[in-house]
């Protein structure tokens, strides 16, 4: 069973970071595309970043330029910098790992909370 384990969240001051982590278990994690969501009471689950398996790193617009997002497939985990922060990116912030080609997979994170106070 794999699983998908993400931390670092927290009650952070506008303009403030945080970093979050994602910790995986099983041989899943160098094959896959680890992505970055979050989802705000009241809205649905959003994109926020993307990485493959050999870099290349996406955002979405709201965060580029303020967020960072990184693996390190020794340690089989990812990670979020995110810096800047501002009131509206509170949110429960989710972890995906996901591999199109087959034997495909699509997992996800438990989540965990962000929360920036103005």
């Amino acid at each position: 069973q794999v699983q998908l384990v993400e931390s670092g969240g927290g009650l952070v001051q506008a303009g403030g970071s945080l970093r979050l982590s994602c910790a995986a278990s099983g041989s899943i994690f160098s094959a896959s595309v680890i992505s970055w969501y979050r989802q705000s009471p009241g809205n649905e689950r959003e994109w926020v970043a993307t990485i493959g398996p050999h870099d290349n790193p996406t955002y979405a617009a709201p965060v580029k330029g303020r967020f960072t997002i990184s693996r390190d497939n020794a340690k089989d985990t990812a990670y979020l910098q995110m810096n800047s922060l501002e009131p509206e990116d509170t949110a429960v912030y989710y972890c995906n790992a996901r591999k199109f080609t087959i034997p495909t997979f699509n997992f996800w994170g438990e989540g965990t909370q962000v929360t920036v106070s103005s």
